[in-house]
């Protein structure tokens, strides 16, 4: 009896870890999903056609391939349809096919399905001999024991399932990181975990969200390990009191649970500052609203949500999938290893039955040819005849046919006898000559069969690949530190000797047009102020460096000091080269905005790259322009595609063409010619003008000897670019070189720096406006010596810095002249 219990309960174990929970390392589907799958393909429920019953589907799978009860084949078929269980859904459902919020289906008999288009191309080339067949449990009919799987399906939609004994526990990825990933083992199969992680970033749940970086390096070269999973919120002011808003939950979070959790918590007083909940969730996205006690401090509340509720989670990897059918533990990189050596025999198989298929079908050509050369003996010879095996063995005797093409011979009709019918069979033959080479060619050479699967997996990226919806980032157990940082507008400078520090907006005074401002920081060793930049402690800020890299920090991470002080050295913050020095400071909110980086040089070149390029950022900097040697980065400005640009130069030339006339190119180009020089000129300003301000915007130029003035954008011709330009300012002795050229509305204030280290804020309509050839008036008085270097226009979002320390935010980075 012992004996029994084990043996049979044995091979229940393997017939449950096989059969049933598991999931191929090849299709990455478990038995039911992949008989769901083919069922519904041999009744051609696939795209155009319309939605069948999913009582039909359910009925096709029990009677045919899948011997076990029909809710487990129905809810089988609900979850391949559920958009926030499957990162990419293989089942179009239509009907209530349940929710996020643990809503069940509605029965099989009133709800209806058919196959997605990326399950249509999982399920790709099965007629072609690719992949084996099996007897079905009756053995009336047959089943593919894989799929050929187009789709690295394992990898982007994840499994999970639990067996006797073990587990398994996949999550989703990014179809497009994946598909990279893969094509990069193509071409380097040594790649380790570390070079996939520079394409597969992290796992990608279809709910979003935000996803510790910590442990994702782990788990994928073990295939064990545990991340953690935060939903996506924000805190909404409502006119005294804050709420909470959570637009994204942790991926497997029933969202009523969530919110029960919510109100348990705060009956029992665990969480006290939460004074309403409702859940404002519709058909455009999620939206849970936790209204707060007013005073009460949203970033502890959110804090405690974190701790006591699913607001947070952690993924725990345990990616035990089927190989060769036993179970094994495998990290990313074998994972990835298995599914290309299963595509790369798909593909080969495929190839073999197309060579096959195309012999076969020239060898019939071949015949009718030699019936077409011969066409009156050849009827001449049917005609005497007496039957069709007879004419068929004349035919094999006479004209030294295959018993083949005989047969084809005597089936064709008699309207292939015409010349035209002729032409088409020579050129169809002479098309299947040229396919047979080029299949003979894939099988013959690895390389080309590898081109095919990398020109299939791209093919694949072009047309299902989309966005990232998790967000990869630094989470602690304890509140972030950005929600402890009030969003308030910060003053950045940065001194010519590499000093940067932060100062709250508030602390500098406005003053009348021609003051003498007052000091902005201490210098030591004539050290004097370079840039300055309002932005929102919130902000990135964008270090353009004169060597054409870029780096990124967020303005909460300077020192931050009073205007007097000098602060800490940029190479203290960045990672900067020997004599490489930071140029142009830009804020922005985030690098996955729509819109452009415009880029000048010194030496009069132009750029312009997607601002997504420069997404992935790391602590050593990134390639933001390739420079010719000798040029140098000038200036750097954010567009959206449609404005009109401006080029200065230190002689008070000036270009005006039109963004679209620089291409956008990728991170690491070097631009093309935006103005042409004379002598030694050189390129000081770049001012953009956007396409709904082209009729009222105005240029104020400024002058190394304290001069500026207003002139109509309109002033300026539009160019082609490439040209010398037109004088922007009269350089004089008088009036210096110039400084800078900004696009301003008129509501503005202006921030002139000198050398000395003497700043002076007036409002931008205060300096009068001038034609275009004119020297402008007197803006900022210098002592002896001193000379204005940078001039900086700040938008009028940010204009009432006195109202910051009240609360208010900035929302628009300052436009930097």
């Amino acid at each position: 009896m012992t004996d029994e219990i084990k043996t049979s309960f044995i091979n229940y174990a393997m017939s449950v870890i096989v059969d049933r929970a598991l999931p191929d390392v090849r299709d990455g589907l478990k038995p039911v999903q992949r008989r769901i799958l083919y069922a519904m393909l041999q009744a051609g429920l696939v795209p155009p056609r319309k939605h069948s019953k999913s009582a039909g589907v359910v009925g096709d799978v029990l009677g045919k391939y899948h011997p076990h009860g029909d809710s487990a084949v129905y809810d089988a078929m609900v979850r391949l349809a559920q958009p926030w269980n499957l990162r990419y859904p293989l089942v179009d459902g239509q009907g209530n096919f349940g929710s996020i919020d643990g809503d069940p289906a509605a029965a099989y008999r009133y709800t209806e399905a058919r196959l997605t288009q990326l399950a249509e191309v999982l399920l790709a080339d099965l007629d072609k001999e690719t992949v084996p067949y099996r007897e079905t449990f009756d053995g009336t009919s047959s089943e593919p024991e894989v799929l050929p799987s187009s789709i690295p399906n394992l990898l982007v939609n994840g499994a999970s399932g639990i067996a006797v004994g073990m587990a398994t526990n996949l999550p989703p990825h990014n179809l497009g990181e994946i598909v990279d990933g893969l094509i990069a083992m193509i071409e380097d199969p040594t790649i380790d975990v570390d070079g996939l992680m520079r394409f597969v970033k992290g796992p990608d749940f279809p709910t979003g969200g935000l996803l510790s970086a910590e442990g994702i390096r782990d788990a994928y070269a073990t295939g064990r390990g545990s991340v953690r999973v935060r939903g996506r919120t924000r805190i909404e002011d409502r006119g005294g009191k804050a709420a909470i808003v959570v637009t994204e939950i942790p991926y497997q979070i029933n969202k009523t649970s969530l919110i029960q959790t919510v109100a348990s918590l705060v009956r029992a007083k665990k969480i006290e500052d939460i004074s309403m909940l409702r859940d404002e969730s519709d058909r455009q996205g999620m939206r849970i609203v936790f209204e707060l006690k007013r005073n009460a401090i949203p970033e502890l509340v959110l804090n405690q949500l974190f701790k006591y509720t699913q607001l947070q989670t952690s993924f725990s990897f345990n990616t035990v999938v089927i190989v060769d059918r036993s179970p094994r533990l495998l990290p990313l990189r074998t994972l990835m290893r298995h599914y290309l050596d299963h595509r790369a025999d798909v593909v080969r198989k495929r190839t073999e039955f197309e060579l096959r298929k195309a012999r076969e079908r020239a060898h019939v050509l071949e015949g009718y040819l030699i019936a077409l050369d011969r066409i009156d003996e050849v009827i001449a010879l049917i005609r005497a005849s007496a039957d069709g095996p007879e004419a068929r063995a004349g035919l094999v005797r006479e004209f030294a046919m295959t018993d083949v093409q005989a047969q084809a011979v005597l089936d064709l009709r008699l309207q292939r006898l015409t010349g035209l019918e002729r032409g088409k069979i020579q050129e169809e033959y002479r098309g299947l000559m040229e396919e047979i080479a080029r299949l003979e060619l894939i099988l013959g050479d690895e390389g080309e069969l590898w081109g095919v699967i990398t020109a299939e997996l791209r093919d694949v990226r072009k047309r299902f690949a989309d966005e990232r919806r998790t967000q990869i980032v630094d989470l602690s157990d304890d509140i972030s530190k950005e929600d402890l940082i009030a969003e308030e507008a910060m003053v950045v400078t940065l001194t010519r000797g590499g000093y940067i520090k932060r100062t709250p907006a508030s602390a500098y005074r406005a003053q009348a047009r021609g003051g003498r401002g007052s000091t902005a920081q201490k210098t030591k060793d004539e050290d004097v102020n370079e840039l300055l930049l309002v932005g929102s402690t919130h902000d990135y800020l964008l270090f353009f460096t004169d060597r054409g890299r870029v780096f990124r920090e967020k303005i909460y991470d300077l020192p931050e000091a009073d205007r007097n002080a000098r602060g800490n050295h940029v190479r203290n913050i960045l990672q900067l080269q020997d004599d490489e020095k930071v140029q142009t400071v830009l804020t922005i909110k985030h690098l996955e905005q729509p819109g452009s980086f415009v880029f000048a040089t010194r030496g009069g070149l132009v750029k312009r790259t997607a601002i997504a390029e420069y997404a992935n950022m790391y602590a050593s900097g990134l390639i933001a322009i390739n420079l010719v040697p000798g040029d140098e980065l000038k200036a750097v400005r954010i567009t959206d595609g449609r404005a009109d640009m401006c080029l200065a130069t230190r002689s008070g030339m000036a270009i005006r063409f039109a963004e679209d006339q620089v291409r956008e190119t990728g991170r690491a180009t070097q631009g093309v010619i935006g103005i042409r020089l004379r002598g030694d000129d050189e390129v000081v300003s770049l001012a953009v003008v956007p396409a709904e301000e082209l009729e009222s915007a105005e240029l104020l130029a400024v002058s190394s000897k304290g001069f500026g003035k207003r002139t109509s954008f309109s002033e300026y011709p539009r160019q082609g670019r490439g040209g010398q330009g037109v004088i922007t300012l009269r350089v004089t002795d008088k009036t210096g070189d110039l400084v800078s050229l900004a696009h301003v509305s008129g509501r503005e204030e202006l921030f002139a720096l000198s050398q000395g280290g003497i700043l002076i804020r007036t409002k931008v309509a205060q300096v009068s406006r001038y034609g275009r050839a004119s020297q402008g008036v007197t803006v900022m008085r210098l002592g002896d010596g001193d000379q204005v270097v940078q001039a900086l226009v700040l938008p009028a979002e940010e204009q009432v810095v006195e109202a910051i320390a009240e609360g208010d935010t900035l929302q628009t980075p300052p436009a930097q002249a």
